[in-house]
C-alpha cells in the first residue's frame, strides 16, 4: 500500500476550513445514520406483534443491520484510497436512501430486512470515512476535542431516535418511521452533492473479491449461530446442532480471511492491513471498544423489549427511559475531548468502563415491580459511561497508527465493533428467548416467562464488561497527541 494514498500533512494550529466542511457534511450524514438506527431498536417489539414473527427472528433486524456493516466495512479501508471521498460519500448515501425507500413499502418480513441490509451497506461506509477524515484533517493536539465534538452531534440521534419511534409508533405506525428518515436522508444527499470535495489521493490497488467472500462467511457465520441458540420447542436440539456448526464455520472462515490478508500485505494488495494490529496501544483500544459494543448493543437491543413486555411501557414511554441519559451523553461529548486534550485517556475510560459495568448488574436485578424511574436512573448512569469511553478509545486507538493505515484501522476498529455489536444481540435476544419460550410453554405469562431470561442476559453482559473495566488501565495516549499544549491553541477556525 502507497503512503501516496494518505493526504498530505498539515501541523498547523487550526483546521483547514475545506477539511471542516467535508467533516460536517459527513456528521449531517452519520446523524441520519444512527438516527434510523436506534428509532429500530423501539420498534422490533411492535413488529413482532404485527408481522407476526418471534423475537428472535424479528431481531435480525438490528442484528443483520450490523452484521452487513462488518461485511462492508471492511472494504472502506481499500475503497477511501480508491476512490474519491466526494464519489464515497454519495455511493454511501445513495444507498442509505435506497434501502430507507424499500423499508417505506416493504409488504412483509423479507422485504423489510432486504431494505435494512441495503440501509446498512451505506451507513457501514459512512462512519469510516467520517473517522478517517478527521484523523486526517484535525491536527493531533486538536482531536480529543474534535471527538466531542462530534460526540454531541451524533448523539443527537441516540437521544431523538427512540423517543421519536415511540411517538411514532403509539400515533402513526412504523412505517413512518422510514417515512421521516428518508426526507433527511435525501438532503444530506443533496447537500453533499453540492458541497462535498475530495480530499487526498487515490491509488490504483485491486479490491481482492475472494476476501470479501471470505470475511462475509466469517462473521455471518460466527453472528448466525449465535442467534440460533434462541431455537425452541421440539426444534431446540437440532437449533443447537446448528448454532455450534455455524460458528466453527464462521471461525475457520475468520482464520482464512486473516491468512489471505497476511499473505496481501507481502504486496501491499491487502483488503484490510492488519499492520494496524502491531501497535499495542490500538490493539487494546479495539479490544475494549469491542466489549463494550457487545454488551451495549445487545442491552440496547434487548431492553425495549424487557421495558414492554415484562415491565408494561408502551413504546412512547420506553423512548423516554431513553431520553434522559442520551441528551446527557451528548451535551458532555466537548467536555469529555477537553479531558481527554488535557489528561489523556485513563482518568475517562477507567470511571467509564466501571460506570458501564454496574449499570449492566443493575439491569439484572431488576423485576416486574420496578418503576420506571429507576430504568432511567440506571440508563443514566450507563449513558455517562459511554460517554466517557467512545472519545478516548477513538482518539487513542487511531492516534497510534500511521497516517497510512488510518483507513485501515478505521475499518478495523468499526468492524470489530460491529460484529461485536451483531454478536452482544444474537446472544442476549437469544438468552431472553430461550427463557420466553420455555416459561410459557410451561403456562406462565410473558412477563413472568420474560423476566428470568432477560436478568440472565444482563447479568451474562455485566461479566463481559469487567474486560474494559482491567484493560482501561493499560491504554495511553498517543505520543503524537502528547507532543502538543492543547491550552495554547487557537480554536477559531473549529
Amino acid at each position: 500500500m502507497s503512503s501516496d494514498s494518505s493526504p498530505p500533512t498539515t501541523h498547523t494550529d487550526t483546521i483547514d476550513p475545506a477539511g471542516m466542511r467535508v467533516i460536517w457534511l459527513l456528521l449531517v450524514a452519520a446523524f441520519v445514520a444512527i438516527l434510523n438506527e436506534t428509532t429500530m431498536a423501539i420498534a422490533i417489539p411492535e413488529l413482532n406483534a404485527t408481522l407476526g414473527i418471534p423475537p428472535e427472528l424479528g431481531q435480525w433486524l438490528t442484528s443483520a443491520f450490523m452484521l452487513t456493516m462488518a461485511v462492508v466495512i471492511p472494504t472502506t479501508g481499500f475503497l477511501i484510497q480508491r476512490f474519491t471521498t466526494r464519489q464515497v460519500f454519495l455511493a454511501a448515501m445513495i444507498l442509505f436512501s435506497a434501502g430507507t425507500l424499500i423499508c417505506l413499502v416493504a409488504p412483509g418480513f423479507p422485504a423489510l430486512l432486504v431494505g435494512r441490509v441495503v440501509q446498512a451497506s451505506g451507513t457501514g461506509i459512512m462512519m469510516p470515512l467520517l473517522m478517517t477524515t478527521m484523523m486526517n484533517v484535525v491536527p493531533a493536539h486538536l482531536r480529543g476535542r474534535m471527538m466531542g465534538r462530534v460526540g454531541l452531534v451524533i448523539s443527537l440521534a441516540p437521544a431523538i431516535g427512540p423517543t421519536m419511534s415511540g411517538i411514532v409508533l403509539d400515533s402513526l405506525g412504523w412505517r413512518w418511521l422510514f417515512a421521516i428518515v428518508l426526507p433527511v436522508a435525501l438532503v444530506a444527499l443533496a447537500l453533499g452533492a453540492k458541497w462535498m470535495t475530495n480530499l487526498g489521493e487515490t491509488t490504483r490497488a485491486p479490491i481482492d473479491v475472494l476476501s470479501i467472500v471470505v470475511s462475509a462467511l466469517a462473521f455471518g457465520g460466527i453472528v448466525f449461530g449465535l442467534s440460533q441458540f434462541g431455537g425452541h420447542g421440539d426444534s431446540g436440539g437440532s437449533s443447537a446442532g446448528l448454532a455450534w456448526g455455524s460458528i466453527t464455520t464462521g471461525v475457520i472462515f475468520l482464520a482464512l480471511f486473516v491468512w489471505r490478508q497476511l499473505v496481501l500485505i507481502k504486496r501491499d494488495g491487502a483488503l484490510l492491513d492488519l499492520r494496524v494490529f502491531t501497535s499495542r496501544n490500538y490493539v487494546i483500544s479495539v479490544v475494549i471498544m469491542a466489549v463494550v459494543a457487545l454488551s451495549m448493543f445487545g442491552t440496547f437491543s434487548l431492553l425495549p423489549l424487557y421495558l414492554q413486555n415484562v415491565i408494561g411501557l408502551n413504546a412512547t414511554q420506553s423512548g423516554l427511559v431513553l431520553l434522559p441519559g442520551s441528551i446527557l451523553m451528548g451535551l458532555l461529548g466537548p467536555v469529555m475531548g477537553r479531558v481527554y486534550d488535557a489528561s489523556g485517556p485513563r482518568v475517562l475510560l477507567v470511571p467509564g468502563a466501571t460506570m458501564i459495568m454496574v449499570a449492566m448488574f443493575a439491569y439484572s436485578i431488576v423485576g416486574i415491580g420496578t418503576p420506571a424511574w429507576v430504568f432511567v436512573c440506571i440508563q443514566t448512569v450507563m449513558s455517562l459511561g459511554l460517554a466517557a469511553s467512545f472519545t478516548p478509545l477513538f482518539s487513542a486507538s487511531l492516534g497510534s497508527l500511521d497516517r497510512k493505515l488510518y483507513s485501515h484501522g478505521s475499518a478495523a476498529l468499526n468492524t470489530l465493533q460491529q460484529v461485536a455489536g451483531a454478536a452482544g444481540t444474537a446472544l442476549l435476544i437469544s438468552i431472553y428467548s430461550s427463557a420466553l419460550h420455555a416459561g410459557q410453554a410451561s403456562g406462565r405469562s410473558i412477563a413472568e416467562a420474560g423476566a428470568p431470561g432477560a436478568q440472565s442476559a444482563f447479568l451474562l453482559a455485566g461479566f463481559i464488561a469487567l474486560v474494559p473495566v482491567v484493560l482501561a488501565f493499560f491504554i495511553r495516549k498517543p505520543e503524537e497527541q502528547e507532543a502538543r499544549q492543547p491550552e495554547t491553541v487557537d480554536i477559531a477556525a473549529e
